[in-house]
């Protein structure tokens, strides 16, 4: 039984390493990345719909990215989306395609992108620390009645070991996207 609490407990911590993989994708770092436009959506007839879903997103070269849209006539609703959203970015269309530059990051607003990276691997680790709690009193509640002390404690040592490998690997990807973002 209480290898069945650190599976799921392990399966969790990984949905939360996925999820931080996911956030730290889509912050830029001076870089051109198609996952910049991953959250900016378009109305496209009546609905609302991702910009990566309404065209293909090309990088020709580390400072820009080249969105061409499958219907032309989505350009426009694309254009208005990105400059609507809150990545400061200027698309320019050509008619064809929409092209948007990366400026160069100031360092002030490097700092602030290193804040926020800190701040979700914050949130990722609190995320981790309260799948370890709740893994931690499922076995303690069984420890009363299926396992004994010491095979309680083991196991919670083992998902402390869980806990721990985990925590190492947002910290190595924190400090990966924080050297991204400092860099010139």
């Amino acid at each position: 039984m209480p290898q069945s609490i650190k599976k799921n407990a392990e399966e969790r911590m990984d949905k939360t390493l996925q999820a931080l993989k996911r956030d730290l994708t889509t912050l830029r770092a001076g870089r051109a990345s198609p996952a910049l436009l991953e959250k900016v959506q378009a109305e496209y007839y009546g609905a609302m719909m991702p910009v990566n879903q309404l065209g293909s997103i090309h990088t020709p070269d580390p400072r820009t990215l080249v969105i061409q849209p499958w219907d032309k006539s989505s350009l426009a609703a694309i254009e208005r989306a990105i400059l609507k959203s809150d990545l400061g970015l200027t698309p320019v269309n050509d008619g064809e395609v929409i092209r948007i530059n990366i400026p160069p990051l100031t360092e002030e607003r490097r700092m602030e992108l290193v804040k926020s990276t800190r701040k979700l691997g914050e949130e990722a680790k609190v995320a981790i620390r309260n799948i370890r709690r709740d893994a931690n009193d499922e076995i303690k509640k069984k420890e009363k009645s299926e396992i004994s002390e010491d095979e309680s404690r083991r196991h919670q040592e083992d998902i402390q070991k869980l806990t721990d490998r985990f925590i190492a690997e947002i910290d190595k990807m924190l400090a990966a996207k924080e050297k991204e973002i400092t860099e010139l």
